[in-house]
């Protein structure tokens, strides 16, 4: 029997060294993370596996027991609930600072999309679901600010997450999208995409949070935290930063 538990022990400690680490992103920043990962494997050898969702569904699959090791949101009140309720390990920490614009395919001047968006030649616009994604609740702050909320209430389409949104402008179905400065530097169809920065005044500073979750002291913690670290290197922060993103 003594000789079994070794052997257990080093099967069990193998097992676990090949486990990838799991990292659950926000979907404004599943592009960037391809760069990121491809990155920290070059730098350390580690292996990451991506999940990418809304940043209130992937709260809510964390909350049910999902096995993540590291969550990448678009706010930081996710991660902030998540550890005030136990669920991570470290204090949340922001990563990115995201950039909201408002994007379109058709033949409209983006330069006035403030008047244009209550008239006739607007028919749809997109934003993510204000209650699960960020950018989503950031859009809606802007179309409060400027009075056109109750206006076009009716005009509006919510995804569920930014990358919904994304697709809905990608393909002309709305006429109008708010969604990530992000989009200009992913896709490949950017130079059919017309676009304007919103007005950082106009909503609350996007503050990207990351936390290494509970989960990952089933074995992959040593790795979060490596993780974690390189998310604040100078070769990440010039990721973001070519991918459309400010950094803290």
């Amino acid at each position: 029997m003594k000789k079994i538990f070794p052997f257990l022990f080093l099967m069990w400690s193998l097992a676990t060294q090949a486990q990838p680490l799991r990292v659950a992103v926000a979907a404004n920043a599943q592009f960037v993370m391809k760069a990121l990962q491809a990155d920290f494997k070059k730098k350390t050898g580690i292996e990451t596996e991506v999940i990418v969702g809304s940043s209130g569904k992937l709260t809510a699959q964390i909350k049910n027991g999902a096995p993540y090791d590291v969550f990448l949101s678009a706010d930081m009140e996710f991660p902030k609930t998540l550890y005030n309720e136990g669920f991570g390990i470290n204090r949340p920490k922001v990563y990115a600072l995201g950039s909201l614009i408002v994007c379109s395919t058709s033949g409209l001047d983006i330069k006035n999309w403030r008047s244009l968006s209550v008239t006739g030649k607007v028919n749809k616009i997109a934003i993510a679901n204000p209650a699960l994604a960020p950018y989503g609740k950031a859009a809606r702050q802007v179309l409060r600010n400027y009075g056109l909320w109750d206006k076009i209430n009716t005009k509006m389409v919510f995804g569920e997450s930014i990358s919904q949104v994304n697709t809905y402008i990608a393909a002309g179905a709305v006429s109008l999208g708010f969604t990530t400065e992000a989009l200009i530097c992913e896709s490949p169809d950017a130079a059919k995409l017309k676009w304007l920065k919103v007005d950082h005044k106009a909503y609350d500073e996007i503050k990207q949070g990351m936390l290494i979750l509970a989960h990952a002291k089933r074995g992959n913690y040593n790795k979060a935290i490596k993780f974690f670290n390189y998310l604040q290197s100078p070769a990440a922060r010039q990721l973001f930063v070519k991918n459309g993103y400010r950094i803290p």
